[in-house]
């Protein structure tokens, strides 16, 4: 079923040119975009402003424009969802006093908001509206697509987060790719290391494939929902608006599109 010259990716995502970072998944296993994310990232980001202080809590709320241009929040005023300095209407980021950055390899697209205590390491790209909540941990390798979510004290690191994925809620994200509109009830785990620290081996049908990564958790297809306290073992492959239930173990492996684990 998986050729890697000729992979099925649309019992995944759809519409996958929309991301920014669709050129990693051309003639490869759907995998192999997270053994090269970090290096990708590192070359496409440029260096946050010096103006931004690294390593240490926020101390007050800044505007980061989508010129480069830092100004203190207090400073801006809002109108219906507008954000304007000196009567000129501006456009950028949000990264609320008490965030933390450990790194310069960090780019914000415009209306990206970062609550207070959060914490995010270089190298990570946030694409247009997403929300990095209160307390989220962010280890850097992270790629979200527009309007996507990572929650109050949910752990993400080497990961994809196409347009609208949402891990809202105390989740752990670890190597996984989550496709369009996938929901992630609160306490969910996306397992990304087996207890023999060997390779993810995967069996679908008559075939197995070695993925050559120690560290691999999911990939869940456009529209997955995964229920609150659900845990999905290391290399779990989920097609398409498939469910899984609440408190379920799932995986590892390949489900089909439309699957339903209850």
């Amino acid at each position: 079923m998986f050729d890697n010259m000729n992979i099925p990716l649309n019992l995944f995502f759809e519409n996958l040119e929309k991301e920014k970072i669709a050129e990693l998944f051309k003639n490869v296993f759907p995998w192999e975009p997270l053994k090269v994310l970090k290096i990708y990232l590192l070359d496409i980001i440029s260096d946050l402003p010096k103006e931004i202080p690294i390593g240490v809590p926020l101390s007050e709320s800044l505007f980061f424009t989508t010129e480069g241009e830092i100004i203190p929040l207090k400073e801006i005023d809002i109108y219906d969802e507008e954000y304007y300095f000196r009567g000129k209407k501006i456009e950028g980021a949000i990264l609320k006093a008490g965030a933390i950055l450990t790194g310069r390899k960090i780019f914000f697209e415009k209306d990206v908001v970062v609550e207070p205590f959060s914490l995010i390491s270089s190298p990570a790209y946030f694409s247009k509206g997403t929300q990095i909540r209160h307390g989220a941990y962010v280890r850097g390798s992270i790629y979200t697509g527009e309007k996507a979510v990572i929650g109050h004290a949910t752990e993400v690191k080497n990961s994809i987060f196409f347009s609208s994925a949402k891990a809202p809620h105390f989740a752990y994200v670890g190597d996984s790719i989550l496709g369009n509109n996938v929901n992630l009830g609160a306490g969910t785990k996306l397992a990304n290391l087996k207890f023999s620290k060997k390779n993810i081996i995967l069996k679908i049908n008559s075939e197995t494939i070695d993925t050559g990564l120690k560290k691999f958790g999911a990939i869940l297809g456009d529209r997955c929902q995964i229920g609150c306290n659900s845990v999905l073992q290391p290399g779990t492959l989920l097609g398409k608006e498939s469910y899984v239930y609440p408190n379920r173990v799932c995986g590892p492996g390949y489900f089909l599109p439309g699957t339903k684990i209850k």
